[in-house]
Formats: structure tokens, sequence, C-alpha cells
């Protein structure tokens, strides 16, 4: 465990680490519109290809030591793995083709609601009302920002169309894997091994796409760059970071959190991409706000109560 990471293990700080990884994440769309001659395959590839194998060698001790454990739940780890791939092909050709405002809100503003599911049919677990009304404002300003179509995103009706198709395939693949992960965790794969078995898995298939389609990274220092930036900083920090916060909280919970990435994300295509956003997606910016605010401030202040005082022998 590295000697930055706390030991406190409360609800919180899962949130607190979970809203840190999106912030991370939230830059990705930017980073990547950065190298518009890469094709959105392989720019997906080699972030999460690349960036899983960072999480791979940097959690072989954990996985080594827990061997046992992530041998007897390699379901889990293949379809987390698999979800991975899917997701990050998916993402940034959503992306791509509606836009980094609205392909990051679809992706991610979906995801909860898909979590929400894989936990009630599959786990039983009750949804608290809490967690209902963070998730309800936040899906509805995830919904604000889609309408808000962006600058970037002037091509066809059917590009539009078929980048939102995209970001719900993102988002569904994101909600297992998170799912995966966090029922590793409860069998007790501790959250690093557990992150990098499961990005291992991933890697395998995104590495194969990128040495299909990655021949464009070489054309330019600046590809290459962005390529660097990708896999070390939002793939690599950011899903430790998740695993981390994936580790304290429920997978719904996390999801729902993680809605921090499409308001950096839309906040940077306005400001560094050149998107354009109405009022009403910055109201859309605003709600996902109100639901990070439902989600991380205490529910309440404990009651006061006097403390009572020993009643001396004789006195009234």
């Amino acid at each position: 465990m590295p000697p930055w990471f706390p030991e406190t293990r409360s609800p919180r700080s899962g949130v607190a680490y979970v809203i840190a990884a999106a912030v991370l994440w939230g830059t990705t769309g930017t980073a990547s519109a950065l190298a518009p001659g890469v094709s959105p395959l392989a720019v997906g590839a080699a972030s999460m290809g690349f960036g899983g194998l960072f999480l791979a060698v940097a959690s072989a001790r954990q996985i080594s030591r827990n061997r046992a454990l992530v041998a007897g739940s390699w379901p889990l780890v293949l379809i987390g793995g698999a979800a991975l791939a899917v997701y990050a092909l998916s993402f940034y050709t959503s992306m791509r083709l509606a836009g980094v405002a609205i392909g990051t809100a679809v992706s991610i503003g979906a995801a909860p609601v898909v979590s929400a599911l894989i936990e009630r049919i599959v786990d039983r677990r009750q949804l608290t009302q809490r967690w209902a009304a963070g998730a309800l404002v936040g899906v509805a300003g995830t919904v604000l920002l889609c309408f808000a179509r962006g600058g970037r995103a002037q091509g066809s009706d059917g590009e539009a169309l078929a980048g939102v198709a995209l970001g719900v395939v993102a988002a569904a693949t994101y909600a297992l894997y998170s799912w995966t992960s966090h029922r590793l965790m409860r069998l007790g794969v501790p959250s690093r091994a557990s992150v990098g078995a499961t990005f291992a898995v991933g890697a395998v298939g995104l590495l194969a796409v990128l040495a299909a389609v990655g021949r464009p990274f070489l054309d330019s220092w600046g590809n290459i760059a962005v390529g660097l930036y990708l896999a070390a900083v939002p793939m690599f920090v950011g899903h430790m970071m998740f695993g981390w916060g994936l580790s304290r909280v429920a997978a719904s919970t996390a999801t729902t959190a993680s809605l921090a990435e499409p308001l950096v994300a839309a906040a940077l295509a306005v400001a560094v991409v050149g998107e354009r956003l109405p009022w009403f997606g910055w109201l859309g910016m605003a709600l996902i706000v109100a639901c990070l605010a439902v989600l991380t401030v205490p529910a309440g202040r404990p009651r006061f109560r006097p403390r009572r005082t020993r009643r001396i022998r004789g006195s009234r």
C-alpha cells in the first residue's frame, strides 16, 4: 500500500476517491481531440491497453499474493476485462461521433441506472432513497447535457445517433466492470489485485486492436504524447483511485459519483476544444454538481443531547 494511502475506509472517503478519478477521466475527451488524425479505436486501445499494462505491473505483487482468490474468481475477471475492452472502444468512438460533451455525458450518465439494475437483480440489494434522489438529479443533468449539442458535433444526425448509441454501450460495459470489480473485492480480493487482474485481461484484446489500427500514433510526437498521457494519468492513476473507492462504496454509488466526469469533460470541451453549451447545458452541469453534493455531504448532524448531571442528595 503506498504511503499516501489513508487508513480510513469510510464511505465518504470512497466517494472522494471516485470523484478524483472522474476528474482525471474528464480530461480524456479533450486530450483525444488533440490527436484528430488518430482513429478513436486506436485512442481507446492505446489508452486503456497500455494503461492496463501499467496497472497490471504495478499490482503484480498483490496479484501474486492473492493468486488463489483471483484464479478462483476467473469468470468475474474475464467478464470485467471483456467489459473494459468494449467500453474503451465504444467510449472514444462515441465522443468522436457525438462530441466530447455529449459522448461523455451519455457514456457516464447512463451507468448508474445500469449499475443499480445489476445490483438489484443479481445481488438483491435494496437501493436507498438518498442514492435514488442523487441518481435522479444526476441523470437529469446528464440528459440536459446530451441535448446541449456542442460545436464539434456538427456532423450528420446519423453520426450523432450512432455516437449516442455507442455511449449507451459504453455505459452498460462500464457499469458491468464496476460490478465485477466490487464483487471481487467482496470475495476478499484486494482492490489493487482486482483492478490489476481485470485490466490485464482487457489489455490483451485492446493491444491486439492497437496493433491493427495504431499506426497513426507514430505520425507525430504530439500523437505519441496524447497516447502516453491517456495511458498514464486518466487510465493508470484514475483507475487506481476508482479501485480504492470501490473498496469502500457500492458499485451503484461509485458509478453515480463518477458523474463528475461529464461535468469536467463539458467544461474542458467549451474552454479548450471550442464546443458551445446553451443555457440548459449549464443547467445540466449544475444538476450534476447537486447530485455529487447529495452523495458526499453527510445525511445529517447528530442530535444534541444535554449531558445529564448527577443529582446531589439533598438538592432540588
